[in-house]
């Protein structure tokens, strides 16, 4: 298909979806950097390297991933497969406010698809998730939607990798750690490692293949969910 030939619905629709507008409670989220903040002087000094290792050890390997296997089971029609993923997801992250954090934002997703696109796709997982058979995270809702919506795989995770590093730039900037100009040459460093995890997800086949090893990180979230107070709520 020629580029000028190639519809423009599944891409405005991802742009939607991506939007920092659209209210789906990524703003709610510092994916672990007010954690790092809480710590003062003992805090790393550049939040783009935490960016980094969670974008390797854990983005990549579990929510990515997900996205990946998710979508390609909603263009199988096999949804048994969607909740063993789901499942799996759930399971390996391992800090309660995250799993918590991660079905919220998934449902309010799937919530706001009612309205916004109401696929087929979108309302099977909704009967799914209301009946519990799978929790419904954010990284499985959005591959759903997007194989629903006509998206690829490919420009699936590519374009969710690049909302949860905007979502994290933003987080920084709201926390002081940078300014809106620094915040914007951290997402154009970290391009290529985006490129990387999403060449490393796309490659995934099996739900077991889903993993997340952070430990430094899942230490200080969890101190992060007894923090007297809090901007976020990861």
């Amino acid at each position: 298909m020629r580029a000028d030939a190639e519809p423009l619905g599944p891409l405005l629709a991802q742009l939607q979806l991506t939007d920092s507008g659209f209210p789906s409670g990524m703003y709610t989220l510092s994916h672990g950097l007010e954690g790092y903040t809480q710590l003062g002087p003992a805090s790393p000094d550049d939040p783009g390297e935490l960016l980094a290792d969670l974008l390797r050890h854990a983005v990549g390997p579990g929510d990515a991933s997900a996205l990946v296997l998710a979508h390609r089971a909603v263009r199988a029609g096999d949804w048994a497969r969607l909740a063993e993923v789901d499942r799996r997801l759930h399971a390996i992250k391992l800090v309660g406010e995250q799993r918590t954090a991660s079905v919220r934002t998934g449902r309010q997703v799937l919530d706001t698809a009612a309205f916004a696109f109401p696929a087929p796709e979108s309302v099977r997982l909704a009967d799914l998730v209301a009946a519990k058979v799978t929790p419904g995270n954010h990284a499985v809702v959005v591959g759903a939607l997007y194989a629903g919506l006509g998206v690829s795989e490919r420009r699936a995770v590519a374009g969710d990798l690049y909302a949860f590093a905007a979502s994290f730039a933003t987080a920084a900037v709201r926390l002081g750690r940078t300014d809106f100009r620094r915040a914007q040459a951290l997402l154009r460093g970290v391009r290529p490692e985006l490129e990387a995890v999403a060449r490393a997800a796309l490659a995934v086949e099996d739900p077991r293949d889903l993993h997340s090893s952070v430990p430094v990180a899942d230490v200080v979230a969890a101190g992060h969910q007894r923090a007297a107070a809090r901007l976020f709520i990861t």
